[in-house]
């Protein structure tokens, strides 16, 4: 079973940075893509960033420019560097994480959430 824990969310006011980090723990083979979702009152979740396993990037418009994803294998660690936050930034933010157990299992884990929020 690998488990993902996020940590780095807060109260910032717009215009301001936050750090988020997830850490994938168990016994992991691989981890192919990792990502980060979010989810506001009353919405669906939705992508925000991803990474495959080569580095490769994929953002939600809303967040081009603004936020930057990135990942730590020898940590199994993803990043998602948020600056020049908006309101409309604020949600609960969840990482997931896509591969292969050290029992040859694949996993798809997400993490517990992070409340990020964002005042004007």
């Amino acid at each position: 079973q690998v488990q993902l824990v996020e940590s780095g969310g807060g109260l910032v006011q717009a215009g301001g940075s936050l750090r988020l980090s997830c850490a994938a723990s168990g016994i992991i083979f691989s981890i192919n893509a990792m990502g980060w979702y979010r989810q506001a009152p009353g919405k669906e979740r939705e992508l925000v960033a991803a990474i495959s396993s080569v580095g490769s990037t994929n953002y939600a418009d809303s967040v081009k420019g603004r936020f930057t994803i990135s990942r730590v294998d020898a940590k199994n660690t993803v990043y998602l560097q948020m600056n020049s936050l908006k309101p409309e930034d604020t949600a609960v933010y969840y990482c997931s994480a896509r591969g292969t157990t050290g029992w040859g299992k694949s996993f798809d884990s997400w993490g517990q959430g992070t409340q990020v929020t964002v005042t004007s």
